[in-house]
């Protein structure tokens, strides 16, 4: 089994979208194993989004990610990682597939109402950075 790791972000919280990714979730078979709502400080986000550092939109985007909070999920299963990308939609919501999470909600390049790590090296460090081990149900 793999393991990834979902936030929704200020946006989907603020809209009143946490239900709505869950079921996506659900109804997909990704399970989810751990789950909190927090309010990232600055410092937080830009630990989180540090590999962004030297990237022109890094500024906005740890403003926006400290603007409210967010639920950090870790979601376990098989191929998770490509199956919640898939899921989720391109960064990019015009050019996300039809039906998929960004696609039906998002509102903006940035404002796009969820994460996802990439690869199995980013979810281990992103599942670390929210969670203990004794957060984690197996």
């Amino acid at each position: 089994m793999e393991r990834t790791l979902s936030i929704i972000k200020p946006d989907g919280v603020s809209r009143g979208l946490i239900g709505e990714v869950i079921k996506r979730l659900e109804e997909n078979h990704i399970k989810v194993i751990a789950m909190k709502m927090i309010q990232m400080t600055p410092k937080q986000a830009q630990g989180f989004y540090a590999v962004h550092k030297d990237r022109p939109f890094f500024n906005s985007l740890t403003a926006f990610m400290t603007s409210g909070p967010v639920v950090v999920m870790v979601l376990e299963g098989k191929n998770v990682i490509l199956k919640y990308r898939d899921l989720m939609g391109a960064t990019n919501y015009k050019e996300a597939a039809e039906g998929t999470i960004r696609k039906d909600f998002a509102t903006d390049i940035e404002k796009n109402i969820v994460h996802g790590s990439d690869a199995t090296e980013t979810a281990a460090f992103e599942i670390g950075y929210f969670f203990n081990s004794f957060e984690i149900m197996s």
